[in-house]
């Protein structure tokens, strides 16, 4: 089985989406920017080893979704990322399911093999896959 082990939110401005998480649920931030090639403030949402995952603020890629869009077709949405052994044998299994690839495996240089898809319904869920030597 694989767990969720991060989520993602997509926003239009990071650092001023990381100030209302910060005030709104105490969330601290690390700045990943560079792994990821835009910005991205990796989110700590609580003491380790408490219930709860870790996640992410990020650039949103297009424009903000309108009041009243269905989730399903939103661009700005939360994104859950399952933790996985094996990257290629579990976006293998996605697409036999009939999921479809959203973007292709790429590195987070020295830390993970990362890709996204979408379920049968059009949702986009992440999976990551750590590796220390990813390049």
């Amino acid at each position: 089985m694989s767990r969720p082990v991060h989520f993602e939110i997509e926003v239009s401005n990071v650092p001023q989406a990381s100030e209302f998480y910060a005030a709104a649920f105490g969330w601290t931030y690390e700045d990943y920017s560079e792994y990821a090639e835009r910005p991205y403030y990796g989110v700590v949402t609580g003491p380790e080893g408490s219930l709860g995952i870790n996640g992410a603020i990020m650039q949103r890629d297009g424009g903000a979704t309108p009041a009243g869009t269905a989730p399903a077709s939103a661009s700005n949405a939360a994104v859950l990322t399952m933790g996985v052994e094996s990257f290629d044998a579990t976006a293998k299994k996605i697409l036999a399911a009939g999921g479809t690839v959203v973007r292709e495996k790429y590195a987070l240089p020295g830390m993970a093999w990362q890709g996204y898809f979408l379920d049968l319904d059009g949702n986009v869920f992440g999976i990551h896959e750590p590796d220390e030597s990813a390049s």
